[in-house]
């Protein structure tokens, strides 16, 4: 059997809220695998709905800028905070956000390949920068998004500069409304989109497997019930659609009056305007989701390094 740490617990307590002992029991019945433990919790009806921005591990920051109707955003990471507020790391970061916007570049080896300001490639200058900051630094991931007729609107959530945070955000939102109505409602969409963690576009787009996991989770709890099967299968149904429906954006309540759907929210932006407006496009980036952090003893790591 694995071990379960003190550490372990921790974690699991603060991505389910549930409590230390029900948080042991699960990790003992799932062999200290932390995601079967958490799903456990769950189908015991122990802990909420898991979300990935617990799982924000890595740092570094993210990069977002927009020209026009093309918006494109770039995490880059590090192995410390510190690294994120040196100017010369944020002056990198910010070149590179500018690089993947001027050129045609849709993933990390394209846009390592891409021309540097100054000379060399992206991957030169993070090569010197990992030489002269001392610290290992990652081009990690890459995303656009674009329209052709509208806007795209970005937004960096507690932002350490112009451009550059831990969460970046691009709405894209094409019609023939002025930029003047565009542009404010994009500003709001964004901050929703920040705060409330959308899966997907619509329910039709969230990843089939992710569907399937609340399937069984929900299986699982209905089964307890004591009820019919037919009864037990409208239960599994229901519990996936409501899963789908918050965790679509458009069907998600506006986090703003927390009672209007996103989708109302554009269509009555479009019908004040007398223009069409379509939400077509998200990015949401934050800073080291789906990364695991390796915890180290820092007073352990000065002793070896001092030979004690």
């Amino acid at each position: 059997m694995a071990q379960i740490t003190a550490a372990v617990v921790k974690e699991l307590r603060e991505r389910s809220g549930a409590g230390m002992m029900d948080c042991k029991k699960a990790l003992a019945e799932t062999d200290g695998d932390l995601e079967a433990a958490v799903d456990w919790l769950r189908a015991k009806g122990l802990a909420a709905a898991q979300k990935k921005s617990s799982r924000t591990a890595a740092e570094g920051l993210v990069g977002v800028a927009v020209d026009g109707t093309k918006g494109v955003a770039v995490e880059v990471n590090s192995e410390t905070d510190f690294v994120a507020k040196n100017e010369q790391f944020q002056d990198f970061v910010r070149n590179v956000t500018a690089v993947a916007l001027s050129t045609a570049a849709s993933d990390v080896e394209a846009l390592s390949a891409a021309d540097y300001p100054g000379g060399g490639t992206v991957n030169d200058k993070l090569v010197a920068n990992v030489a002269t900051i001392g610290e290992n630094q990652t081009l990690r991931r890459i995303a656009s998004v674009a329209v052709e007729k509208g806007v795209v609107v970005d937004y960096v959530h507690n932002a350490a500069a112009p451009g550059l945070g831990k969460i970046g955000v691009l709405v894209a939102l094409e019609g023939d409304a002025p930029v003047d109505v565009l542009t404010p409602l994009g500003k709001q969409i964004a901050m929703h989109i920040a705060a409330a963690f959308p899966l997907a576009l619509s329910a039709d787009e969230i990843d089939p497997e992710m569907l399937e996991r609340e399937r069984s989770i929900a299986a699982e709890k209905a089964a307890e019930s004591g009820k019919p099967a037919e009864i037990i299968a409208k239960m599994v149904d229901g519990a996936v659609a409501k899963f789908a429906k918050e965790n679509a954006l458009l069907s998600q309540l506006f986090v703003i009056d927390n009672k209007t759907p996103i989708a109302d929210v554009v269509a009555k932006a479009a019908k004040d305007a007398g223009a069409s407006i379509t939400l077509k496009g998200y990015v949401r980036f934050q800073l080291g989701e789906g990364i695991e952090k390796v915890e180290t003893d820092f007073a352990a790591e000065v002793a070896a390094a001092a030979g004690v």
